[in-house]
């Protein structure tokens, strides 16, 4: 299957062909782009042939993977399988998917398997990390960032939690900070966070970093071993179903972790970890696992397949070359939208018109309300016909608004 990124032709795509079509059907239906606009197409996948049941309706712009991607087919295939078997007790996927799933997601941020651990939710990977701080300790963050990073700090009121602006974090890192924790990318806004000055900030004041890579991982490349503390929730950018969620534990954080959280299944042999305490817990980042959910994960194996086969770079090429047609529809259209990110960032705020989400949705656009302002989010399964369809719903809005 050809692919475009940006109008240029970028190879064949048969992985995507798996069911006999497309892994992502069309969000639109054919639509004629403004003449000021180009007709370049950035599509990632030829939706001619697709099982819809996998995705959202036609004629439907779904710009909202910042909340949630929408699944592959492949995957809702995987998933309906496991659901026959849970009916009939057959588990015998199960282990094997977790164990596919970790070391895909290992690859997509360039570590070891062993650093990995597994749960279903970013905030409990978090409240493991707040339990391990000192009474006292200081924590950095930044202002309006995603609350399951920030409130399992906030409900430790022995703990110094001290927000700042996301622009400000480097330099605010002081002798006293212990811990660095902030999103990649804003889930508000679409800002993204120098992570380099973050990093060299930190090592210079010897605090420890905890990174949110949830609105990042699966469009942007991430070498996940230069923090001490990664956290991800993969239903959004990675397509995976709720309740699967990864953690990246560097090797001279582990130590100061206690796996409280630890059951069976973070013994060193599962099966012999079932009863009474753990005698033994993995030696690897498996002991701060929380036993998956385990059929979620089924689906996760294919999703991640998708994204590692499609690659991160080319998704990202894809993604944000979206953004920025959108970008410039608005500017086309007098409508401001937040600036941070701007250019490398898939996530577009548009300023104020937060109350006008219903609006689209009933017009086929399916956008997020956030801080007050819409957020529209763009990802592989997206075509320029999406943005044009949202553009010319807004551009229709203003001129309403203007009469």
């Amino acid at each position: 299957m050809d692919f475009q990124i940006g109008g240029v032709q970028a190879g064949t795509m048969d992985s995507l062909e798996s069911l006999g079509g497309s892994e992502f059907p069309s969000q639109t239906q054919p639509y004629t782009a403004p003449s000021t606009r180009s007709t370049h197409s950035t599509h990632l996948t030829d939706s001619t042939h697709s099982a819809r049941s996998a995705t959202a309706p036609p004629g439907v712009a779904y710009l909202n993977t910042a909340s949630a991607g929408l699944g592959p087919a492949r995957a809702a295939v995987a998933l309906r399988r496991a659901v026959d078997a849970w009916t009939v007790a057959d588990q015998s996927a199960y282990e094997p998917a977790v164990t596919a799933a970790r070391a895909s997601f290992a690859r997509l941020v360039s570590v070891p398997v062993e650093r990995v651990a597994v749960g279903s939710a970013v905030s409990v990977h978090v409240g493991l990390i707040a339990s391990a701080l000192p009474p006292g300790a200081e924590v950095l963050a930044a202002e309006g960032d995603f609350s399951s990073l920030v409130n399992p700090f906030a409900v430790r009121r022995d703990l110094k939690l001290r927000v700042v602006p996301l622009e400000s974090i480097a330099d605010e890192v002081r002798g006293g900070t212990s811990l660095v924790a902030v999103s990649v990318v804003q889930s508000a806004d679409g800002r993204v966070a120098d992570l380099a000055a973050i990093r060299e900030a930190a090592a210079r004041h010897g605090a420890r970093t905890l990174i949110d890579a949830t609105q990042s991982v699966g469009w942007r490349p991430m070498n996940a071993a230069l923090y001490d503390y990664v956290v991800v929730g993969a239903f959004k950018w990675l397509l995976c179903p709720r309740g699967v969620s990864f953690l990246v534990v560097g090797e001279s954080a582990a130590d100061e972790l206690a796996p409280i959280f630890a059951g069976w299944s973070a013994g060193a042999d599962p099966w012999l970890s079932t009863y009474g305490p753990v005698a033994e817990l993995a030696d690897s980042a498996r002991r701060f696992d929380i036993s998956p959910p385990y059929i979620p994960y089924v689906a996760a194996e294919q999703s991640l397949a998708l994204i590692e086969e499609t690659g991160v770079e080319r998704i990202g090429a894809h993604d944000t070359a979206l953004a920025g047609r959108f970008r410039a529809g608005l500017d086309e259209l007098g409508i401001g939208y937040a600036q941070g990110g701007a250019g490398d960032s898939p996530i577009v705020a548009v300023r104020g018109l937060g109350d006008a989400a219903a609006q689209l949705a009933r017009a086929g656009v399916l956008v997020s309300p956030r801080a007050g302002h819409l957020r529209a989010s763009f990802h592989l399964y997206n075509s320029a016909a999406d943005v044009d369809k949202a553009l010319d719903v807004l551009g229709g809005l203003r001129r309403t608004v203007e009469r």
